[in-house]
């Protein structure tokens, strides 16, 4: 019965709770990244390493889920569409919670690359935090109105309109943080730097 209650509830309210959701996200993120909160564990370089390549990981398996996501609406396989954003959405939590990790317990890396490449660098590393913070709102309202409406009820909502902006800004993120996470890691180098609090 709660579960009947909960869903009817998103199914009325999805921008609401898109919101809510949202502002829960960044809250987490922003806090991480500006507060000393004494949650998370003190990593060593070796794990921050593990961690980075985990999510590196998780982000690649991502990547090719919505990429069939995106494939299968296409050719109107519904059932394989669901399971492929539902499961993307899936890991995209996971990764949050490993990245929240990774830097709430012991800093960031810096590139270490020749001037031209740094810049570029830097370019796709500001377009992939552009579009992951934009992704947030329009992933979680797409797949709210998915998983509360059948397929037939989806025709008369927003949903096709607003995931294509969301598949697209996500598959686009998780791109270019997979050629970022390349260059830095495994292409040109790096320097451990702490995180920084206020």
């Amino acid at each position: 019965m709660a579960t009947a209650g909960a869903r009817r509830r998103l199914r009325e309210r999805p921008i609401g709770v898109t919101i809510l959701l949202t502002i829960v996200g960044y809250a987490l993120v922003i806090g991480t990244f500006v507060l000393d909160i004494p949650i998370y564990p003190d990593l060593t370089n070796a794990q921050i390493n593990a961690l980075t390549h985990a999510i590196a990981a998780i982000n690649s398996v991502t990547l090719v889920l919505l990429v069939l996501g995106w494939y299968w609406i296409r050719t109107n396989e519904i059932e394989k569409h669901r399971f492929a954003m539902v499961g993307g959405f899936v890991l995209i939590i996971f990764f949050l919670v490993v990245y929240l990790i990774r830097v709430g317990g012991g800093g960031e890396k810096l590139f270490v690359g020749p001037d031209a490449v740094y810049y570029t660098y830097l370019i796709m590393l500001a377009i992939h935090i552009v579009l992951s913070i934009v992704a947030v709102p329009v992933v979680l309202y797409a797949l709210i109105l998915g998983l509360t409406h059948t397929p037939s009820e989806l025709r008369e909502t927003s949903h096709a309109r607003v995931g294509r902006i969301a598949a697209g800004s996500w598959i686009l993120s998780l791109f270019l943080g997979i050629v970022t996470y390349l260059m830095l890691n495994h292409i040109y180098s790096y320097e451990f730097s702490s995180m920084l609090v206020f």
